[in-house]
């Protein structure tokens, strides 16, 4: 299994903590076979944990410039119209992917284009779901042009356990679709604002594969 070079830090923290319970355990309570093998039970489960977190999918990305790419693995928690102030200052269509903790957290571009705006916003760490985690949590923006000139917003949030959002996209640089975008840890969620007229090609409660669910179709 591959793991993630965002998760370097936390693997390291997570070893250090393990080893220190295990090391308490064995040493305050030599005599105690079930607390240590609760013990060593409990830093393989919680190993795994943070292993599958990190864990680099392979996926492949069916590259169509019509097509827009699920950005992240998750469900589909909203499909509205919704008025996009920040950027289009308009109306545009909202579909949110939520990412729990047992998801891949890669974030992949949905599009091909150029970075034409990005913003990074620190924020509030409300439940991913919330209906103010789009407007008030840490949170990034990013627009990208289209070859045909449209324009696409989507925007990393980060989530009560999240506290951190890290990107790979610069304003002016070209994005490729299913390329990693960024990451985000422990709880999240990904918002893109696509115009009226695009096909939205998924569902609520749909569980898209980032980086190769086609979730909408631009006009």
């Amino acid at each position: 299994m591959t793991i993630h070079k965002e998760g370097t830090g936390t693997i390291l923290v997570t070893v250090v903590f393990l080893a220190v319970l295990n090391s308490a355990v064995y040493y305050f309570f030599p005599d105690n076979d079930l607390l240590r093998k609760i013990a060593v039970v409990f830093s393989i489960l919680f190993s795994i944990i943070i292993l599958q977190f990190f864990r680099v999918p392979k996926r492949v990305t069916v590259k169509n410039p019509k097509h827009i790419i699920a950005p992240a693995d998750g469900k589909v928690v909203v499909i509205e119209e919704v008025e996009e102030p920040e950027y289009f200052k308009g109306r545009r269509r909202q579909i949110s992917i939520f990412m729990s903790p047992v998801n891949v957290h890669i974030n992949f571009n949905p599009l091909s284009g150029i970075v034409s705006f990005f913003k990074y916003h620190p924020g509030k760490y409300l439940v991913a779901w919330h209906p103010k985690a789009s407007t008030e949590n840490e949170r990034t923006t990013i627009v990208v042009r289209h070859e045909s000139g449209t324009e696409v917003m989507f925007r990393q949030i980060a989530g009560a356990l999240a506290r951190r959002i890290c990107w790979y996209v610069e304003e002016g640089k070209q994005v490729e679709q299913g390329s990693e975008f960024g990451f985000i840890k422990f709880g999240s969620r990904v918002d893109i604002f696509l115009p009226l007229d695009a096909k939205v090609l998924v569902n609520l409660d749909d569980r898209p594969v980032g980086g190769e669910t086609v979730i909408a179709e631009l006009a």
